[in-house]
């Protein structure tokens, strides 16, 4: 059974930081490609950042230069670094694998973790 338990949000003001945690159970996880998503309320959940099975990253461009994706295979566990944050990367984050086709929005979800960003 793929269980996907993330953590690590809470409340920020602008410019602060924080760090998530997506920790995996049920998949293979050294050879799973891996993303963080978000959705902010009334809109479609994005993608912001990916890293694959060779450990390269993609960002989406509202979040490059301050959000870092990285992997631990050994505690099957995936990371996003979050620096400057600005009150528009308020949104429920999630995380996702895929071996070969990223989810969508049918795939099976984790509850998420909150992240809100505000003076």
């Amino acid at each position: 059974q793929v269980q996907l338990v993330e953590s690590g949000g809470g409340l920020v003001q602008p410019g602060g930081s924080l760090r998530l945690s997506c920790a995996a159970s049920g998949i293979i996880f050294s050879i799973s490609n891996l993303g963080w998503y978000r959705q902010a309320s009334g809109k479609t959940r994005e993608l912001v950042a990916e890293t694959s099975i060779s450990g390269s990253t993609t960002y989406t461009d509202s979040v490059t230069g301050r959000f870092t994706i990285s992997r631990d295979n050994a505690k099957k566990t995936v990371y996003l670094q979050m620096n400057s944050l600005k009150p528009e990367d308020t949104a429920v984050y999630y995380c996702n694998y895929w071996y070969a086709t990223r989810p969508d929005s049918d795939a099976s979800w984790g509850q998420g973790t909150q992240v809100t960003v505000s003076a």
